[in-house]
């Protein structure tokens, strides 16, 4: 099982990312996640002030932070004016986490329509653009892997499998850039065919920079507190070792009790 110090947890978007520093580091817990879309830790939330409360914090208690963007803004946005939106929206992200001293930016690959072809293209084009601005502030970007939808929804994250995958890390500039890795969403990968096993056989984890834990029943996504759903923990972990996996695991679900809870009983294993 993993040690301690590698357990990190996302933080809960009502709560002051201060406060959610103050928690983890009461609780042992080294990595923290959050999100800057909107008040009270927004992007335009943090002036030089709180900046530096944020720094201090994470100095003090050795804490180390990300930012984690939204899945719901479409990096696959093709539209006049809104992907410039987008543009402008991971930018900032990048912008923020530089000012707070993050250690990485989470990214996705957004979504389409049944017009795939040009989605990815356009996502893969903007992620290639954001790397040059992240390249700037040395901030690595952290690429994760969508969920899959129904069959009959009308929107389908990329990527979502294994083969789409590819697409994003084996890119022409992204490929071959040490800021541009992986976050291995399990539970993602758990509701597509290959599998756990298989995207870590495809891939390894030379690339992986951190894997999010949450669990499902395998049907669709919802955040469910491991043990409630039918993924295999400790075959996860085992797989992981046996590959040679040394990073993070971000713990994306329940309440701050069910956190503490279930990594400690990881722990004891």
């Amino acid at each position: 099982m993993p040690e301690l110090a590698r357990f990190g947890t996302n933080a809960p978007r009502p709560r002051a990312l201060e406060e959610t520093l103050e928690w983890a580091a009461a609780n042992r817990f080294g990595w923290v996640d959050f999100n800057a879309d909107a008040a009270p830790n927004g992007v335009h939330d943090f002036d030089d002030a709180r900046v530096r409360r944020v720094r201090d914090l994470c100095a003090r208690h050795g804490l180390k932070i990300g930012i984690h963007t939204s899945s719901a803004v479409n990096n696959a946005e093709v539209a006049p004016y809104v992907g410039d939106a987008v543009d402008a929206y991971l930018q900032a992200n990048v912008a923020l986490a530089a000012r707070l001293g993050c250690g990485w930016v989470i990214v996705h690959g957004g979504y389409h329509f049944g017009d795939v072809a040009r989605r990815r293209d356009a996502a893969v084009a903007r992620l290639q653009r954001l790397l040059r601005v992240a390249e700037r502030h040395q901030m690595p970007l952290w690429f994760e892997n969508h969920n899959k939808e129904p069959d009959l929804a009308e929107i389908h994250y990329i990527p979502d499998n294994v083969e789409e995958l590819r697409w994003y890390l084996e890119a022409p500039g992204l490929a071959d850039s040490p800021l541009f890795r992986w976050s291995f969403n399990a539970a993602h990968a758990f509701l597509v065919p290959e599998g756990i096993p298989g995207f870590i056989a495809a891939f390894g984890v030379q690339r992986t920079a951190q894997v999010r834990l949450t669990d499902n029943t395998g049907e669709y996504e919802v955040h469910l507190v491991p043990g409630q759903g039918k993924i295999d923990f400790p075959d996860l972990f085992r797989r992981l070792d046996a590959a040679g996996y040394g990073g993070p695991f971000s713990l994306d679900f329940g309440t701050d009790e069910d956190k503490i809870r279930v990594r400690d009983a990881w722990l004891a294993l």
